[in-house]
């Protein structure tokens, strides 16, 4: 095989808690990530030596900044293989909290196991993608899956978070780092860490307990941020969130004619995609 196309997928957080600051200055969380039909495409080509990377964005740059090439670059040094030709057609926003970087290091490991036919199992993937960042080891399977420590502690849960989602992206790039270090002040008193995949499976499911600790930080800071969910709520959704630190708000609706009759409602300059949960199949 000397070229290959695939797609990288995004997801959201159902429920985010932020349940304490480490020693190493990072957090450890408990959510629950669902991955969905909106992605990027990618395209691998095999070449003699190097890394090429090329984009219809001019923000990511062919450099070990950009998480496609730094995945690259880990592969190379693990394994003897030649060069390879990345393009990525990218839809999914940046700092959109949908996870598009995560989800793109995550396709590039996964990619070039099949362009140069090399075996390694999810462990084997996983123990390669927490180098690249938190989120990542969760692309390498996807579906729906619980998070805990930074992120990388996952177990897979069956089925999906279903409905049709409507993703919401306006016009605001939220720092991660700065959401959390607004955080600390919320972190004094011990909080109940709620079992997830428990509540998910209760015959109705109690969507109150699913909040996203961010949008006590990022709603005051961006009171946009609420007025969009306001806006969905207007439409009968089953759930509206905050994604990750943001900027993304999401609703899940139970009949898709409502979900694109609430698209309808948001400017030209917001991002809007209609999507639906992929299953993990267990």
């Amino acid at each position: 095989m000397n070229a290959l196309k695939f797609k990288s997928y995004a997801k959201i957080n159902f429920g985010l808690q932020i349940i304490d600051k480490r020693p190493d200055n990072f957090h450890n969380i408990n959510t629950l990530f669902q991955e969905l039909d909106v992605y990027d495409i990618i395209e691998l080509e095999k070449q003699d030596v190097g890394c090429d990377f090329s984009s219809n964005v001019d923000w990511l740059k062919n450099d070990s900044a950009n998480l496609c090439v730094k995945a690259w670059d880990n592969f190379s040094k693990s394994f003897s293989i030649g060069g390879v030709s990345i393009k990525l057609d990218k839809k999914i926003p940046m700092g959109s909290g949908l996870g598009g970087g995560s989800s793109n290091a995550a396709s590039i490991l996964k990619g070039l196991c099949r362009l140069y036919d090399i075996n390694l199992s999810d462990e084997e993937l996983t123990s390669m993608a927490i180098n690249l960042g938190a989120d990542v080891p969760f692309f390498i399977k996807g579906g729906l899956q619980q998070a805990s420590g930074i992120g990388e502690i996952l177990k897979p849960l069956s089925g999906c978070i279903d409905g049709t989602y409507l993703l919401v992206v306006p016009e605001i790039n939220i720092n991660t780092s700065w959401a959390y270090n607004s955080f600390k002040n919320f972190l004094e008193d011990p909080k109940e860490e709620f079992n997830f995949p428990d509540l998910l499976n209760r015959d109705i499911i109690p969507f109150e307990f699913f909040e996203n600790d961010f949008e006590s930080i990022v709603v005051p800071a961006y009171p946009e941020i609420e007025k969009i969910k306001e806006q969905l709520r207007t439409f009968g959704p089953k759930f509206v969130s905050l994604s990750g630190s943001g900027s993304t708000v999401y609703g899940i609706f139970d009949d898709e004619a409502d979900a694109k009759s609430a698209e309808l409602i948001f400017p030209s300059n917001y991002t809007t995609f209609i999507a639906k949960p992929i299953k993990n199949m267990l």
